[in-house]
């Protein structure tokens, strides 16, 4: 997922523990929808009220719930999508533990979390997901469950706890009047331009989703070999990495903007000062999304991207349900609804989001309909932005990389 990969508070993952064995189907008490009897899962749905809580600071992807999805389920499913916007997704997970603690095992306030991560991995070990659904929902058909973005989140199996709609490729967003491909043909020559060129260059102070991605792939450039940190998080194999990474970040500090004494506190941040022009490059986790900020005026015509040498981060969001959801039928109509081929085009097509389903699977026409799509220049294709693609880390390791950030870079 792109965005909502947040941390709970250290309280809730306490929590956690104690809770590890509610939230299962025996506790809630609400009839509970057979995703197989997809007739019965629409019958329930109708008429329900279904609270999405989701990260509520992606444009594009607002502008695609609020209309086109927003409608299709009132109109053919009878379903009013209520969105709960949340800055932090943890806000929203932490929302769910409270209620399990306090017995609410069904009528829950949230029916649907986007989330990925940290988030969902804390989720499932304390039982707050229903699972087993994903590979009944109708539209399953179009989904690669062997994907190991799919598959896994952040190094933990999904094991159909959750259900994926949409898909995240990093890049690096530049203007091309300002910088030339040899600035952007690896990190290295990209903070050299830097240093030639202070304060043009910024990412999000971490957590933010996108920020804890920039430095998860300096580390990664770091390393050299990605396969070094495969598996479970190891504390005695990241310590000395981790420290060769504070020390290029806090060299690379003075020659972002503000000099590094202050940090944007989102990517929205970051975005508006590449419209505004007061940077020239920023890492994005959408890059789909820039075609129609050029195209509206609002970032440079010049504006392209590119895949250093390091290679790329890409992952999986998804849509997790709670085991306490009153609204279980309508929640299940939304996750196959994503994954709708007509619905992932659109997505596609008017905000430039990467499709979660294997389009491969799709019929030729909604193929050619895809490969139709023209993002312009500005946007890297497909093929070239997942072709040096990097798995996620375990969430074991996210969490020490944005902890350590805070301690080593932010507060050194």
């Amino acid at each position: 997922m792109r965005r909502p990969l947040a941390r709970l508070t250290v309280l809730c993952l306490a929590s956690a523990l104690v809770l590890a064995a509610c939230g299962t189907d025996a506790d809630t008490a609400a009839p509970l929808p057979d995703p197989a009897d997809w007739t019965s899962v629409t019958e329930a749905a109708r008429g329900q009220t279904l609270d999405w809580y989701m990260f509520n600071g992606d444009e594009a992807v607002n502008s695609f719930v609020e209309g086109y999805l927003t409608r299709r389920l009132a109109d053919e499913y009878g379903v009013r999508l209520n969105v709960v916007g949340v800055a932090d997704t943890a806000d929203a997970v932490n929302k769910v533990l409270a209620e399990q603690q306090a017995g609410r095992t069904g009528d829950g306030a949230v029916d649907a979390i986007w989330l990925n991560g940290e988030n969902f991995a804390t989720g499932k070990q304390a039982g707050l997901w229903y699972c087993g659904y994903p590979e009944a929902l109708p539209n399953a058909q179009y989904v690669d469950f062997d994907d190991p973005s799919v598959a896994g989140d952040f190094g933990v199996p999904v094991e159909g706890c959750e259900s994926a709609w949409q898909r995240a490729d990093s890049a690096l967003v530049y203007d091309s009047a300002r910088l030339g491909e040899a600035d952007v043909a690896s990190l290295t020559a990209l903070s050299d331009w830097a240093r030639a060129n202070p304060g043009l260059l910024a990412y999000p102070a971490v957590p933010d989703f996108t920020g804890s991605m920039v430095v998860r792939t300096f580390l990664y450039d770091t390393v050299g070999n990605p396969a070094t940190l495969a598996g479970a998080f190891d504390q005695a194999r990241f310590a000395p990495l981790a420290d060769e990474l504070w020390a290029r970040l806090n060299a690379l500090e003075p020659a972002l903007w503000r000099g590094g004494e202050t940090y944007p506190t989102s990517q929205d941040a970051v975005e508006q000062l590449y419209a505004g022009g007061e940077i020239a490059a920023y890492y994005t986790y959408g890059p789909g999304t820039v075609a129609t900020k050029v195209a509206d005026g609002v970032y440079p015509a010049s504006t392209r991207e590119a895949v250093p040498s390091v290679g790329n981060i890409g992952n999986v969001s998804n849509i997790a349900i709670p085991a306490n959801s009153p609204d279980r039928a309508a929640a299940l109509v939304l996750a196959n609804l994503l994954q709708d081929p007509a619905g992932q085009l659109e997505f596609y097509s008017s905000a430039g989001i990467y499709p979660a389903i294997d389009v491969e699977r799709t019929t030729p026409e909604v193929q050619q309909r895809f490969a139709a799509v023209q993002a312009g220049p500005s946007v890297l294709p497909l093929d070239e932005l997942t072709a040096r693609s990097l798995p996620e880390l375990d969430a074991g390791y996210v969490t020490a990389i944005e902890d350590g950030w805070t301690a080593n870079v932010l507060q050194r």
